[in-house]
């Protein structure tokens, strides 16, 4: 005997199939978005994300230290002489070999703003914070292993392997920039 199949209407037991795979594909999703969903970041992070500093109370030759995710982040107003000795330094001799020109950007009016230089404050060697204005170049000295950076932030003594992180950020207008 052999089994007649028909492609006739659909039957009421055609529906209730249809209709619990689509139920049970809702629940499955709404059991799962929860688990996707708590790993996005909080709030709190994403407060943090980026931050917009006021740079105009900064004066020449002096530095502010600003907290961008959970990290120090040093702004220092550079004054002529740091920048002329920053761009007198032969790059050939340095570890981590980048111009002055590498560590800055340019601001609103589309050239460089060398008299500004942003880094993160983290030693490169153990993560240490560095202290501004120390060591043998004026720039920056971490006194737990003796790194010494110069006036752009980059490593020229020391056991540190790098320069100094620059975070990213962008001049939103002359008197503020955006980090993050």
């Amino acid at each position: 005997m052999v089994a007649d199949i028909h492609a006739g209407e659909p039957t009421r037991r055609d529906f209730l199939y249809v209709a619990t795979g689509s139920l049970a594909a809702v629940g499955a999703a709404a059991a799962i978005w929860p688990l996707i969903d708590q790993m996005n970041p909080d709030a709190s992070v994403l407060a943090l994300a980026s931050i917009e500093v006021d740079i105009s109370n900064i004066p020449v030759g002096q530095e502010t230290t600003f907290k961008w995710r959970g990290k120090p982040v040093f702004v220092r107003h550079r004054t002529e002489k740091e920048i002329a000795e920053a761009e007198a330094v032969d790059v050939s001799t340095l570890k981590d070999p980048e111009t002055d020109d590498q560590r800055v950007i340019a601001g609103p009016s589309g050239e460089l703003e060398r008299q500004w230089l942003v880094v993160i404050g983290i030693c490169t060697h153990l993560g240490c914070v560095p202290l501004s204005y120390k060591g043998e170049y004026d720039g920056y000295f971490c006194p737990c292993h003796g790194s010494v950076y110069d006036t752009s932030g980059r490593i020229r003594k020391g056991p540190a392997p790098l320069n100094l992180e620059l975070p990213p950020y962008e001049f939103v207008s002359d008197t503020k920039i955006k980090i993050g």
